[in-house]
């Protein structure tokens, strides 16, 4: 069997192959609610052979979404539909993830495809961001709001209660997303946060609000499943976020019970200048897992078999995500099988018959038209 396609236990979760649905925001929800968009989206994906879908980021808050259209599981009414989704994820033999977000300085922007780069003004439907300074992204986002020490602590229990919600929800893997420039990335970076407390200043004070998140959810999060939290492994700018912040910070994220690392780059500075190719994100995923011992994901721009197989045998990573590659095909674990000629991964029933891309379309019978 190829390493690809081999099961990888965390805790008590055993996932049934290394391809991971990476969260990809779909900005198609309306007051965060999820809908058939989101249960066919992610389900063809499941479908498709991915041993973990992880859902887009799902604002812990109403004003932590990333835009008016992003999932939320700020209430209990969020539930009901995310729990029609992991429980088709789960029929195809997959487990369902979730990525609990707060998009702090970088939230209330416009779905993408409309053309126009900011933030959403308040007559528009938009909000005021919040941050740990008044320091805007970039000149056409909105200057935020500097979260207070009880802004913080209502931030903690937020995610808290989210870890709640997505349980009752099915997810089995729950991820703290602090990469790409979000809320608790913008903690974590000295270009972001310029506070001159508990939260700001030395690389101590900087982690402080990502390590009281993490300890209050794996507080009630279940011993028995994992814990991910994704981080920018680097800002890309001088005196930004760097590998070896990461790397230490991910040895005391494991000490509070966090089981893997979900290593991507960039997203705090506008003017950042990504040297980005195939798998450029993916020896900041074998640093941390070679020097803070801890299992890594890697993501970016991973797009063929034999490059996801090679990842996994040089031991650079123990999970592939994949983000871009699966919206062109959703069912590429399954040509990947084929690729590395791994006869042991099944197509859906449905689909046997017409599974293999070298199969030649016969005629079908007239009594079946």
């Amino acid at each position: 069997m190829t390493q690809l396609f081999q099961p990888l236990t965390l805790r008590q979760l055993t996932l049934p192959n290394r391809i991971v649905v990476s969260p990809m925001c779909q900005y198609s929800a309306k007051a965060g609610m999820a809908n058939d968009w989101h249960l066919v989206h992610l389900g063809s994906r499941a479908v498709g052979g991915a041993g973990l879908v992880i859902i887009e980021a799902t604002a812990v808050t109403a004003d932590g979404r990333i835009s008016p259209e992003d999932l939320g599981i700020w209430t209990d009414e969020h539930v009901e539909p995310l729990r029609r989704i992991t429980r088709f994820i789960e029929n195809q033999g997959a487990f369902a993830g979730i990525q609990l977000a707060h998009a702090g300085r970088k939230a209330s922007t416009w779905q993408p495809w409309l053309g126009r780069h900011g933030s959403v003004p308040i007559a528009a439907g938009g909000w005021t961001p919040v941050g740990p300074s008044t320091i805007a992204f970039d000149p056409e986002h909105a200057v935020p709001t500097a979260l207070d020490e009880a802004g913080i602590k209502e931030v903690i229990q937020a995610f808290v209660r989210a870890a709640e919600r997505s349980l009752a929800a099915g997810f089995k893997v729950a991820e703290l997303h602090a990469a790409h420039g979000y809320l608790l990335h913008q903690f974590l970076s000295p270009l972001s946060n310029q506070r001159q407390d508990a939260y700001g200043g030395s690389f101590d004070n900087r982690i402080r609000l990502l390590l009281e998140v993490t300890e209050a959810v794996r507080a009630v999060w279940p011993d028995e499943l994992p814990l991910f939290v994704r981080l920018s492994a680097t800002d890309w700018v001088q005196d930004g976020w760097n590998a070896e912040e990461t790397v230490e910070l991910a040895r005391r994220l494991k000490a509070l019970g966090v089981d893997l690392i979900d290593v991507s780059s960039g997203g705090t500075a506008a003017s950042a200048e990504i040297p980005v190719g195939p798998g450029y994100q993916t020896q900041f995923a074998e640093q941390v897992r070679r020097e803070a011992g801890i299992a890594t994901g890697t993501v970016g721009m991973i797009t063929e078999a034999v490059q996801a197989e090679h990842i996994l045998r040089t031991g650079q990573a123990d999970l592939i995500l994949l983000a871009r590659e699966l919206l062109r095909d959703p069912y590429w674990p399954l040509h990947a099988a084929e690729d590395l000629r791994d006869s042991s991964v099944p197509w859906p029933a449905q689909y046997v018959r017409a599974a293999h891309r070298d199969t030649p379309i016969r005629k079908i019978p007239d009594s079946l038209n």
